[in-house]
């Protein structure tokens, strides 16, 4: 399974927002998407979801997926997790599968939810509502709502934002465990580079709505690349064994 992504453009009236983009992303791997603020690195996860109109395509294992498809198949979390909810967090997870709750809960569903919960040390928080808990747990509580949802595509905008470190790893090992045992497809929107040097497969840079570089972090993450999609001087290096360090030296 894999997801192929051709000539997507995305416009708004006059003016293009997202212009003939092209990549390729294998089932069970990792893609940072990475680039500066208003590179389009949300307007295309929006597009890929379904949830924004696009001319171009996505195929999943070459089937050509409809806008309603994408809904179905691809599972979308977004930066802003802010909306307020009198629900409670074991409730908010169960909406993700809403087409399979009815009038009463499906024999075992609410223990999946709860251990949806757990892998992100959140099932203490089960029956307090969402309006109660921080930013932080609310955008852990969304993570595991869209992976309650089994989704074959995921796509998450800035999944760590709102995460101390110790939890930004936490979630990063897991999402990157969850690709390699389920065969997910997951992309991400990340502005820490070295974090999506150490956890991502796949980087895909983003520039003025056009892609610039795409490949491994190793062939992505270089000095020249930075200089372009950034406008920055950067040290990049790596010792045997451990993942790329990039070091901002100076805007330019």
């Amino acid at each position: 399974m894999s997801l192929q992504i051709t000539n997507l453009t995305v416009a708004y009236g006059q003016k293009t927002i997202l212009r003939a983009l092209e990549d390729h992303w294998p089932e069970g791997q990792v893609t940072a998407l990475i680039g500066c603020n208003g590179a389009g690195k949300s307007t295309f996860l929006q597009a890929l979801a379904g949830l924004i109109s696009m001319q171009g395509e996505a195929t999943l294992s070459g089937k050509l997926l409809s806008p309603e498809e994408r809904r179905q198949m691809i599972a979308y979390m977004p930066q802003d997790t802010s909306a307020h909810s009198s629900l409670t967090v074991l409730e908010v997870v169960l909406l993700g599968r809403l087409k399979s709750l009815g009038l009463s809960l499906p024999k075992g569903l609410a223990k999946e939810a709860l251990e949806a919960l757990e892998a992100f040390g959140l099932a203490s928080l089960q029956t307090r509502q969402l309006d109660e808990i921080s930013g932080g747990q609310r955008q852990l509580v969304f993570l595991a709502q869209a992976l309650f949802r089994q989704p074959r595509v995921l796509l998450l905008d800035e999944p760590t934002a709102a995460l101390d470190l110790r939890h930004q790893l936490l979630v990063l090992e897991r999402l990157r465990l969850i690709a390699r045992q389920n065969g997910t497809i997951i992309g991400m929107a990340m502005h820490d580079l070295n974090l999506a040097a150490q956890y991502s497969d796949h980087v895909l840079g983003l520039g003025g709505g056009r892609k610039i570089a795409s490949g491994a972090p190793a062939k992505v993450l270089t000095p020249e690349t930075l200089r372009i999609m950034y406008g920055i001087e950067a040290q990049v290096s790596q010792d045997a064994g451990n993942p790329l360090q990039i070091l901002p030296l100076r805007a330019i």
